[in-house]
């Protein structure tokens, strides 16, 4: 179980265990500390957690009587070194600012212990300050510097945005914040409105930067064309909050916003990116198997184009091969004038070497050239 306490009213909460205890809201418990333990107000009732959360301070109880009256009077005392102080400081002409007062008085080393937070734009010697403020308060003295953050922090305050600070709140530690966050982010460089309560950067520049960055480098850049589902267009503005994307139509010159992930292509490979979308499932490639079809006498419009395709060509091969036999047998009836002789070659008799004789094959003619060579005689006679 968790429970959560504040030692100041809207101040920082600090989180229990509150082990056998259960105070509620409003209730007074005692918190362990460094200087032993002190007072708070329960702002959180404990309540049970989904993760388990080790490492947590355990709360000692509820506040008794003599512990309210305590930190009742360590509060009127703070309020009395605060006065004092300022006067001190007043009077010596020091260039420094009380921040906070702390009054310590369960520390084993010490009896009293009064620590003054202050601020100053540079060093500053203090030393007759102490001896006065130790003669006048009765108690140890220290000092301690602290810079604009701290200061923030230790008095609080309301942020440009209505809330109270977050350093005064759940900051712990200060983060380095940079003029290079707030160029990512589009925002006007001006001072005052990139500025907190301490005159520094503000925190929050911070927490959205890896947001910019991640959608700065997966989206199209300013005057990038485009390809949308209104048409196309140029990117003239990106919009990080909403994820999308501002484009100028080419066709009307309207803009209109359009998701990152219309205009990154391909579409697929941008929503399975592990980095843009984590519990995206990868998109698996789509195999296709051979299938054999039976075809018959398929009609045509319940067959697609490539297999309407295969069915016309075996039906005019099938034509084709039974006009072949009918084709055959025509020519074989009919005489053809560019046929050869039928018969054997005319030989001629010549001497051979061994005395015998040697045939001369005679060239083969054939009807159609003898013909024209009559009627060639015919007309020279």
């Amino acid at each position: 179980m968790v429970m959560a306490v504040s030692f100041e009213r809207y101040g920082r909460l600090y989180y229990l265990d509150p082990g056998s205890h259960r105070p509620r809201v409003g209730d007074k418990v005692l918190v362990p500390t460094d200087d032993g333990p002190e007072v708070a107000e329960c702002v959180w009732a404990p309540q049970y957690v989904t993760e388990e959360i080790g490492g947590l301070p355990l709360c000692e109880g509820i506040a008794t009587t003599a512990d309210l009256d305590r930190d009742e009077q360590n509060r009127q005392r703070r309020a009395d070194a605060r006065l004092i102080a300022k006067r001190l400081i007043r009077e010596h002409g020091l260039p420094m600012k009380v921040v906070g007062i702390d009054f310590v008085d369960r520390r084993a080393d010490v009896d009293q212990l009064v620590i003054v937070y202050f601020s100053a734009p540079h060093r500053v010697d203090f030393r007759e300050l102490v001896r006065d403020l130790a003669r006048g308060l009765r108690a140890r003295i220290e000092l301690r510097q602290v810079g604009a953050r701290d200061e923030a922090r230790l008095q609080g305050g309301i942020g440009p945005c209505g809330r109270d600070l977050c350093c005064a709140t759940f900051l712990k530690d200060f983060e380095p914040v940079s003029v290079r966050m707030a160029k990512d982010q589009d925002l006007p460089l001006n001072p005052l409105k990139i500025s907190g309560a301490c005159g520094r950067l503000m925190c929050c520049l911070k927490y959205e930067h890896p947001l910019y960055q991640e959608f700065n480098a997966k989206a199209p850049a300013t005057g990038t064309a485009v390809e949308t589902p209104a048409g196309d267009g140029v990117v003239v503005g990106h919009n990080v909050p909403s994820d999308t994307v501002v484009v100028r139509l080419a066709a009307s010159g309207r803009r209109c916003a359009c998701s990152r992930a219309d205009v990154c292509s391909p579409r697929q490979q941008y929503e399975a990116s592990p980095t843009t979308t984590p519990d995206a499932v990868a998109v698996e490639p789509v195999t296709t198997h051979p299938v054999s079809i039976e075809i018959g006498e398929p009609q045509a419009a319940e067959l697609p184009q490539a297999r309407q395709h295969v069915v016309e060509q075996k039906h005019a091969n099938e034509q084709e091969q039974a006009r072949e036999p009918a084709a055959e047998q025509e020519q074989a009836r009919e005489p053809s004038a560019e046929l050869e002789q039928v018969g054997e070659p005319a030989v001629e008799e010549t001497p051979g070497e061994s005395g015998g004789k040697r045939r001369k094959p005679r060239r083969r003619r054939r009807l159609s050239q003898a013909g024209d060579d009559q009627d060639t005689g015919d007309s020279s006679q």
